[in-house]
């Protein structure tokens, strides 16, 4: 049984790391162990100009130092400005701009629902190669929850891959086969990111045995089936699919509330995951192409130049159950099995 494993440092390609007191305490959990992170913007109030995700830059970059690269984008709203975009884009400012259909998850009340309001600003960033990240959900309040991706995939995802060819897109967070099959249907433009948590839980883990809110997300998971698919698409090599964990911080009064808020927190112990899961899967040698070499290649982006290694141990790694911070205790995502793998220091 392999006993290490060493990887060019590890990228999470969807990450939210809030601000203020939260930023303050989750940031150096992804940057323990990360280079780089797409970051989201739906902040409270979201980001959505240059000049705003300038700033959000510094402030997560006086938290986290010079070893962690933070990759900004912008939330696309149906106001946005192609210029500002391209502006941004072209100072380095962004990475790529983030589509949320309106009230599709946290904080997405400023989306968008008219789609053919945002082609100006779709069209120009096919022609500057920006990526668009998307929300793959619709809000049809006449969709059933468990239906909302594939739903979202007819009625928008294609639609705008057809209109705009050159578009190039990330469907984020997947959580069913019916992604998995259209990423693998489309030979060019089009990534994935899949998250920690879809890999280990589908709707049973939310709902048998009494409601568990800090395994409740969006998009939420599914059946056991396509869960399945999930780590299938993780573990074949294939580098259209890579790393996203959508590590989601809310303070536990806010998961454990008559309407509790979507997001499981995987920042902490995301890689001792991810190596249990691989390792069972007989793909071991499959993690660095997903965690550390995808992401990069469909951004354009060098891999990273340091590495991470990986331990096994014949004893279960200890994580903390949530971690402290300034706004409240934050629950530690649980995958419900012992790790034996670890980072070593």
């Amino acid at each position: 049984m392999q006993q290490t494993l060493t990887i060019p440092r590890p990228d999470d390609w969807h990450l939210h790391l809030r601000d203020g007191a939260m930023l303050q305490a989750v940031a150096p959990e992804t940057a323990r162990h990360f280079a780089r992170a797409i970051i989201m913007p739906n902040l409270v109030p979201p980001v959505v100009t240059g000049a705003q995700a300038r700033a959000y830059r510094t402030r997560i970059a006086d938290v986290t130092g010079h070893g962690f690269t933070p990759l900004m984008t912008l939330y696309l709203t149906e106001e946005t400005d192609p210029a500002d975009v391209l502006a941004a884009h072209a100072a380095g400012i962004i990475t790529a701009v983030k589509l949320y259909p309106a009230g599709a998850t946290t904080n997405s009340a400023s989306g968008v629902q008219n789609f053919d309001r945002v082609r100006p600003v779709l069209d120009a960033m096919a022609q500057a190669g920006i990526p668009l990240l998307t929300h793959g959900e619709v809000t049809d309040p006449a969709i059933d929850i468990f239906d909302r991706e594939a739903v979202f995939i007819d009625r928008v995802l294609d639609p705008i891959r057809r209109a705009n060819p050159d578009l190039r897109v990330v469907m984020e967070h997947i959580t069913t086969a019916d992604a998995v099959a259209y990423v693998q249907s489309q030979p060019e433009g089009l990534g994935a990111t899949i998250t920690t948590h879809h890999l280990v839980i589908n709707r049973n883990h939310i709902l048998v045995g009494g409601i568990k809110p800090h395994y409740y997300c969006l998009p939420v998971a599914k059946r056991e089936s396509h869960r399945l698919a999930l780590v299938g698409a993780a573990t074949s090599g294939d580098a259209r699919f890579f790393l996203g964990t959508d590590s989601a911080p809310h303070t536990d009064d806010a998961k454990e509330s008559a309407c509790g808020c979507a997001g499981c927190f995987t920042a902490t112990n995301t890689m001792s995951i991810l190596a249990h899961i691989f390792e069972d899967a007989g793909a071991l040698d499959k993690l660095e192409g997903f965690v550390s070499r995808n992401g990069p290649a469909f951004y354009g982006l060098p891999v990273n130049d340091g590495t991470l290694t990986l331990e096994r141990s014949d004893t279960p790694v200890t994580y903390p159950t949530r971690i402290e911070t300034g706004a409240g205790p934050v629950t530690v995502f649980d995958p419900g099995f012992p790790l034996f793998w670890r980072v070593a220091e």
